[in-house]
């Protein structure tokens, strides 16, 4: 009888304890990390990369995850990308189509990612905002605990910010006040190593719950700013690189160390395999920055894959092997969507997500994905639409087609062989822009060159028109 008695009790413990490892399996942690104009040959997992490039901790993620060979960012510079993955669509819905858009923020009532997210996930942004200035501090409507993150570290001001100058009372083009929740605070350190501090010390304070981390480095973005002693290695180790590029490859090695130390600290917890994590960059590698983008054509704020194409690891041993290449196109606002599948939750009908789950793709449950992909920079006169392999490509009157499952450098048009795909594209393209909100800012969706080439017409006119009269005026008093 004790011997049955036992063995039940046995029996019930195991049951609880594979229970237990499901539940915790279908509830993961979450790691977002999000690097800044990294190129996408600035990532020595990429089989084009330069001598120069070495990025061991990323590769590493890339050999225990599941690495995505054609994924997208939804916008072609910071902001764009960053209101898409926080809403799980195309920003163009929120009106925001350039980085000076989402400058503006946008509207603070709408969801964003953590709202999605069960309320026992505790939620931190660290880093980067580029989401909605804080003008009217001590306010900060457009801050992100405003809009639903637990905690941040952080700064709001548009583009990139100081390395090394951490005050939050410095003036200048890349002095921002740094936030601790909302509290403006002075800081020491570099800026790249002090956000995988900050990560660092979240996943400490919150190993006993489930988190979710935003980890939004501003690293590669300019300005370059790096410790001497790292751009003198690289001038020493490869005498042919330029001082720019020097910079950004030291700038790189800080980014890919302090990635290094965020999966460190997971794996010593005994996070890493049940935590899902995703690493990308908000768009491609500047070139003002010298950053390398091959084998693709375009850089930054463009919408050549150049300045849309991104490297893409998704890491979740618990579920799935790593080492997979998976070559399906997928876009950044495909994260939330993934989230939530993962957590088993049912997206909510009101969010009408854009972005689709991508876990089908890595169980191969599913082949097709998003049919067609669609980019704009609104009355910038730039736009672009992917289905398939073809690609149309908009840029100020001017229209191409590529067929990047021949061309992924995009080097030929190829319109006049397949006027019937260039014509549905173009047909796709207005359906789609017409759907979308007009920018926060004052300016049109649409491209308006044909009216102010009309409008340039018309004062060329009366300009002649005057000259014109002024010349009679002069041959009147000759006479």
């Amino acid at each position: 009888m004790t011997r049955i008695i036992l063995f039940r009790l046995v029996l019930a413990f195991s049951m609880f304890m594979v229970t237990g490892v499901a539940l915790s399996a279908s509830q993961p942690n979450v790691v977002v990390i999000l690097t800044d104009d990294q190129g996408y040959a600035d990532i020595s997992l990429n089989p084009h990369h330069s001598n120069e490039v070495s990025t061991p901790n990323m590769d590493a993620l890339a050999k225990e995850g599941i690495s995505f060979t054609q994924a997208y960012t939804s916008g072609h510079v910071c902001s764009p990308t960053r209101a898409g993955l926080m809403i799980g669509g195309y920003s163009q819905r929120v009106g925001i189509y350039t980085a000076g858009d989402g400058g503006k923020g946008f509207d603070p009532k709408k969801r964003i990612f953590p709202a999605f997210l069960p309320e026992k996930y505790h939620s931190t942004a660290i880093g980067k905002w580029h989401l909605g200035l804080d003008d009217d501090y001590p306010q900060l409507k457009w801050h992100a605990m405003s809009r639903g993150f637990d905690e941040a570290y952080k700064f709001m001001g548009r583009g990139g910010h100081s390395y090394f100058d951490l005050r939050s009372d410095t003036k200048g083009k890349f002095s921002h006040p740094l936030y601790r929740n909302k509290k403006r605070i002075n800081d020491e350190g570099y800026l790249t190593t002090r956000l995988s501090e900050e990560a660092v010390a979240f996943i400490d304070r919150n190993k006993k719950q489930p988190f979710f981390l935003y980890l939004a480095y501003n690293a590669v973005h300019s300005p370059a700013e790096a410790p001497q002693a790292d751009i003198d290695f690289y001038q020493q180790k490869f005498p042919g690189l330029s001082q720019r590029r020097a910079i950004l490859m030291a700038m790189l090695k800080h980014l890919d160390d302090g990635i290094g130390d965020v999966i460190g600290k997971l794996k010593k917890e005994g996070l890493f395999n049940n935590t899902l994590l995703i690493f990308l960059t908000d768009n491609g590698g500047a070139k003002n920055m010298e950053a390398d983008n091959a084998p693709l054509n375009g850089f930054k704020g463009s919408l050549l894959e150049g300045g849309i194409r991104t490297p893409f690891i998704v890491s979740w041993p618990n579920k799935y092997k790593g080492g997979q290449t998976i070559d399906t196109p997928i876009i950044s606002f495909d994260i939330i969507p993934t989230v939530l599948d993962a957590l088993d939750i049912n997206e909510p009908e009101e969010a009408a997500f854009d972005g689709k789950s991508i876990l089908p793709l890595i169980e191969g449950t599913t082949e097709p994905h998003h049919e067609t992909l669609f980019w704009s920079k609104g009355s910038q006169g730039e736009w672009a639409v992917r289905r398939g392999d073809w690609k149309r490509y908009f840029k100020l009157g001017k229209k191409q087609l590529f067929h990047l499952g021949n061309d992924p450098a995009e080097s030929t048009d190829v319109s006049r062989q397949n006027p019937l795909i260039a014509k549905q594209l173009d047909e796709t393209y207005g359906a789609w822009i017409a759907q979308m909100a007009e920018p926060i800012t004052s300016n049109s969706k649409q491209w308006v060159g044909k009216t102010i080439k009309k409008d340039n017409k018309k004062k060329d006119n009366k300009n002649n028109l005057k000259k014109r009269e002024r010349s009679k005026e002069i041959k009147g008093k000759k006479l």
